[in-house]
């Protein structure tokens, strides 16, 4: 494991010795088609030992935003129904390489666990290398994890209010170029079209490779550089629901930057009040 990356050939290797103490996550979510059932292919379908982890049920389902983080109690009884002890090596993937796994390694790290990291290239890598895949149900004894919040981690909407007055970070976006620059229509209905004033835009994506696997940290930081980003001053990461922007704080965890907070109700939260300015191109 490495700043929160496991390749494919770890992973198979840990589940050849079965190592009982890695708990393996698909944490599929699907925005865009609401047609397909991640629950449902991960039943189908999925690497040996894994269990669903839904991103939009182990949240506060009673926020009017979407993947909101969940309380201590909440995420407490969740992870230990998936049989998550507090030294149980986690790792999570998803179905189209990297796009949600990346917040199951942040929302661990939030409730104080660190032993966390994504399946580099995903469920995509590993079919591509021929890895072995099965539809078996795996029960776990109930797990004794316990939540250690790490504050720091996370920003609310006012705070980032607050950072955008004071200029006291750079938030930097996640979302394409396109709804960033308010010129592409938003996923959710009735959000506003644009960013937040100041913010700079990275798309989750030019720090991964054709495969989906992160590039190197010496292509990383230059992603940074390019859109005008120093990666050793204080960011903030942003996105469409605090998903992806957990992409940009894992890539920044590649360069030693492990304590990036993420932007939680991220545009859905921004882009809905109307309070808060926004900025196009």
């Amino acid at each position: 494991m490495h700043q929160g990356i496991v390749t494919t050939g770890w992973l198979e290797n840990a589940l050849q010795q079965d190592n009982p103490s890695i708990r393996l996550f698909d944490a599929t979510f699907h925005l865009i088609d609401k047609t397909r059932d991640a629950q449902q292919e991960c039943n189908d379908e999925h690497i040996q030992g894994a269990q669903f982890f839904d991103i939009t049920r182990i949240a506060d389902t009673d926020s009017p935003l979407p993947n909101t983080v969940p309380s201590v109690l909440t995420f407490e009884e969740s992870v230990r129904a998936l049989g998550v002890n507090s030294d149980h090596t986690i790792v999570a993937y998803d179905r189209f390489g990297l796009v949600s796994a990346a917040r199951v390694w942040w929302l661990f790290r939030y409730f104080g666990h660190n032993n966390v990291a994504v399946l580099d290239g995903g469920f995509p890598k590993w079919l591509a290398e021929g890895r072995p895949v099965n539809a078996d149900s795996v029960q776990y004894p109930q797990g004794n994890f316990t939540a250690t919040v790490q504050s720091d981690l996370l920003r609310s909407a006012n705070q980032v209010h607050n950072i955008v007055n004071a200029k006291g970070a750079t938030i930097v976006d996640a979302r394409g170029a396109g709804r960033f620059a308010g010129k592409s229509p938003e996923p959710r209905e009735g959000l506003r079209a644009g960013h937040i004033p100041g913010s700079v835009n990275l798309p989750y994506n030019s720090l991964l490779n054709s495969d989906q696997t992160f590039k190197s940290a010496k292509q990383i930081e230059a992603a940074f550089n390019d859109a005008g980003v120093n990666s050793q001053e204080p960011i903030v990461t942003s996105c469409g629901s605090g998903v992806t922007a957990c992409i940009l704080a894992l890539g920044l965890a590649q360069l030693g930057q492990h304590q990036t907070p993420v932007f939680d109700g991220s545009w859905t939260e921004w882009g809905s009040t109307e309070s808060f300015p926004i900025a196009t191109l």
